[in-house]
């Protein structure tokens, strides 16, 4: 998902977890602890929320907060566990085609309708109806009809899924799907109410008022802009009894100093540092680093910079650039250098255990070469007949996207005749700038949705419409295919598969990795049962408690 250096993103094979207590107040008991009479936690977020409509949400600041206040067949649970939410038993047929789920009946919507299995027909139907234009509705391609569906040749209402009565949904696949279940837990795949979305039009999920709600937690006091909100207890939610706060607070803090300022002050409770603050802090017991299962890229666009269709000119820019500088030098946050697109410490190969970012990894496409870059920076212009290049570089107005895009821009000068100039604005513009293609040059942020590697190839390929940057390769698209048809069930060649689409990315340069991103955040030490998982929703607040 396109995310926040706050964004804690599913699970990963040697993936860091994190638990920082047990779940309750039993938890509390066992340890000699008592819970705290006042259960509100306030965090610190670097994003507003742009939407609350599950169909439409692609980036961390708003799938972390519909996580909490949605629910799905399926929760997350410690260790990236796929734990049962509103499903009580799951069947799987014996060609793995076929998914038949008993779900709970005592769910209810916050208008106090009861949720139930057409909730999900409907809200997954308005996923992959082209008129939605949801930017994670790749993520049913492995659902009977989709493609049939995204092509227009057939309704959304022939999409393999159905209700058979109240409680029971089944789903058909076209093929069998390794990682299906761990999608279940993505709030893309959470029921909606019809008659909610039917209500509000337009208006649905801008706004708390205009949002119909099943999980957790309830949102209040968010109007479509605010950078305060607050979610409470839900008393209609299924599983109310293991919710122990009372409250959680968000407030958007672009700066971490100012973070930093307002927890020292006790009017937060969670924070992310910068890299200049971790020496004061990494030895203190509420000190935490989460790592693993996201990629901070670069994309080029080359459907309006003719220029940047030039492989020469597009592995230029990404060889001028030191990436190591970058990640332990400019941001020291312990973010590292990447080996390509594919995150480190996130996917083994099924038969050797070796990191799939060491198999697939292809020196010149992350390298730092700076007699090179100019060599190829020069072939390149000769090549398109250009003499000089002016670029836009767009990014967050976060603290560490401004030292990102500065220190970028200083490489970039480095290039005879390339001028660069610098768009920092708000999440929420510079997604709806991405997506339309309002860029030149976009710093883009990318955490898995679940523990695979075709999570972030599937990115690159020709209709995947989180491809911004249109770069096309058909030998690439071949490679993807393959991994999700022919190769599918057999693991080592679906494998080769994905290391040698990997390969094709970064020789070719459709993307410039930039680093792979840590988070290091302060956590009060009477605050338990925070979940967290490097891939997909990782952020899991349902647990909390406080502690006296």
């Amino acid at each position: 998902m396109k995310f926040n250096k706050y964004l804690l993103t599913l699970t990963g094979a040697f993936a860091l977890i994190l638990v920082l207590a047990g779940c309750g107040n039993q938890s509390a008991q066992k340890s000699g602890t008592q819970m705290a009479k006042n259960q509100t936690v306030n965090i610190s977020t670097d994003s507003e929320i742009s939407t609350l409509d599950t169909a439409k949400a692609s980036d961390s600041g708003s799938l972390t907060p519909l996580y909490q206040i949605s629910e799905g067949i399926y929760r997350l649970g410690p260790k990236s566990k796929v734990e049962n939410a509103l499903a009580t038993s799951t069947k799987v047929s014996n060609d793995g085609l076929t998914y038949t789920f008993k779900l709970r009946t005592n769910d209810k919507w916050n208008n106090g309708q009861p949720v139930v299995a057409n909730d999900f027909v409907y809200g997954w139907r308005r996923v992959v109806n082209p008129k939605t234009a949801a930017g994670y509705s790749y993520l049913f391609e492995g659902l009977k009809n989709y493609s049939a569906i995204q092509k227009n040749k057939l309704s959304p209402n022939k999409l393999g899924v159905s209700a058979p009565n109240k409680s029971t949904l089944v789903v058909h696949l076209s093929h069998p799907v390794l990682y299906f279940k761990l999608l279940l837990a993505f709030p893309t795949f959470f029921p909606q109410q019809e008659s909610a979305v039917k209500k509000y039009g337009n208006r649905y999920g801008t706004s708390s008022a205009t949002t119909a709600y099943n999980g957790p937690f309830e949102l209040a006091d968010w109007n479509g802009t605010s950078d305060t909100w607050t979610m409470k207890k839900n008393p209609n939610y299924w599983d109310k009894k293991s919710v122990k706060l009372d409250k959680l607070k968000f407030q958007v803090v672009k700066t971490p100093s100012t973070g930093l300022s307002l927890y020292q002050q006790n009017k937060l409770d969670v924070v992310t540092l910068s890299g200049e603050e971790v020496p004061s802090y990494k030895n203190r017991p509420e000190f935490k680093k989460f790592v693993g299962g996201s990629t901070i890229y670069l994309e080029m666009n080359q459907k309006r910079v003719k220029a940047l269709k030039n492989v020469k000119i597009r592995q230029a820019l990404s060889q001028i650039i030191n990436k190591q500088a970058l990640a332990t030098q400019v941001l020291r946050d312990g973010s590292t250098a990447p080996k390509g697109f594919v995150s480190t410490n996130f996917f083994q190969n099924p038969k050797t255990g070796a990191d799939f970012a060491s198999d697939a990894y292809e020196k010149s496409g992350v390298a730092y070469n700076q007699s090179q870059a100019k060599k190829l920076w020069a072939a390149g212009l000769k090549q398109t007949g250009v003499k000089k290049l002016h670029l836009s570089l767009l990014s967050d107005d976060t603290d560490q996207s401004k030292k990102t895009t500065q220190y970028l821009q200083s490489q970039f000068n480095k290039l005879p005749g390339l001028s660069i100039t610098i768009h920092n604005v708000p999440t929420k513009s510079k997604l709806s700038r991405s997506t339309s293609g309002d860029f030149d040059l976009v710093v883009s942020s990318w955490g898995a949705d679940f523990a695979d590697p075709i999570n972030f190839l599937d990115l690159m390929t020709k209709s995947n419409p989180t491809n911004n940057g249109h770069w096309t390769n058909s030998q690439y698209d071949r490679y993807i295919e393959a991994s999700k048809t022919t190769d599918a069930n057999n693991r080592t060649k679906r494998y080769a598969d994905l290391v040698n689409a990997e390969k094709v990315l970064m020789k070719d340069q459709g993307v410039i990795p930039l680093y792979q991103p840590a988070t290091t955040q302060l956590w009060r030490t009477n605050i338990h049962g925070f979940v967290w998982n490097p891939a997909g929703m990782s952020n899991g607040y349902k647990g909390l408690y406080v502690t006296k």
